[in-house]
């Protein structure tokens, strides 16, 4: 697989860029070097830009969060998120998943992470048995930690006894946040489902989620959309399910997995594995 020092070479193939947040813009605490001057040259070239990430929160409140980082929001044009995307459709209830339950839900996660109930869509309930589903965001660093699922374990079964319904808002297993990799509501999901629960993943590589980032973007034709993105079982698998092309940045999680030099042939494996085909892979978000 080839491998970008940055985008410089390729930024006048396409028009408009969907971007990941945790792992290609930032670490979780801070832009990567590099990432403003590369944002501030794609918008001189007129290019669009929106950011698309499965964290558990909505836009207005990650826009917050960017721009404490640094970054201004004249570098972007919008931002969807799993937890905007979830919000929505709390708040609508099309979807046939929501159809056999009420607002009552008893959540897993940080109380910051409580954005995607506002306006009344659902009211947190104190215990399981009160709830008609489970809303799980993620897990609570300050309760159980956040390097492993099994401590979470016991209340999972606790609320699949009341055959609770589990709406997952961010469906990455993993995510690193200033080096240290940290579990994410995904990896509460795989023990749900393992224990026989019914859950609903919301975000990233759905292509229901990429609508509202198409229409950001003004609905450019497919093949003027690049992706970039550090995971490959949802930022290159959603760029694949909606036909547009892809980058692999090796930062964040494919940092961590394959260190400062990564080796091209395991890149192709490992890609291949994934059933994904991005372009090249990129060192980091630079230009």
């Amino acid at each position: 697989m080839k491998i970008l020092d940055g985008i410089a070479d390729i930024a006048e193939h396409y028009d408009a860029y969907v971007l990941d947040l945790w792992g290609v813009i930032h670490d979780g605490r801070a832009p990567y070097p590099g990432v403003l001057e590369a944002l501030a040259k794609l918008r001189e070239r007129g290019k669009r830009v929106v950011f698309l990430t499965n964290a558990p929160r909505r836009a207005w409140f990650i826009d917050g969060m960017l721009e404490r980082m640094g970054v201004a929001r004249g570098l972007y044009d919008e931002t969807m998120s799993s937890g905007e995307a979830s919000w929505r459709m709390l708040r609508d209830r099309k979807h046939p998943f929501f159809a056999g339950f009420g607002r009552r839900a008893f959540h897993i996660g940080p109380e910051r992470d409580l954005s995607v109930v506002e306006e009344g869509v659902a009211e947190i309930v104190p215990t399981p048995e009160e709830a008609e589903f489970l809303l799980n965001t993620g897990p609570e660093a300050e309760v159980h930690g956040a390097t492993s699922a099994e401590p979470y374990r016991p209340i999972l079964e606790r609320c699949l006894a009341q055959r609770l319904p589990m709406v997952c808002v961010n469906p990455d297993r993993a995510v690193m946040v200033a080096g240290q990799r940290l579990i994410c509501a995904g990896a509460l999901a795989d023990i749900y489902l393992e224990v026989g629960g019914q859950v609903i993943e919301i975000g990233k590589p759905d292509p229901a989620v990429y609508g509202p980032v198409l229409e950001a973007l003004g609905n450019p034709p497919r093949e003027r959309v690049l992706a970039i993105g550090d995971t490959p079982h949802t930022d290159l698998a959603g760029a694949k399910a909606i036909g547009v092309d892809c980058l692999w940045a090796m930062t964040g999680l494919a940092g961590d997995t394959h260190g400062p030099n990564p080796d091209p042939q395991v890149l192709a494996q490992e890609a291949a594995h994934h059933d994904v085909t991005p372009l090249a892979a990129l060192r980091s978000f630079r230009w």
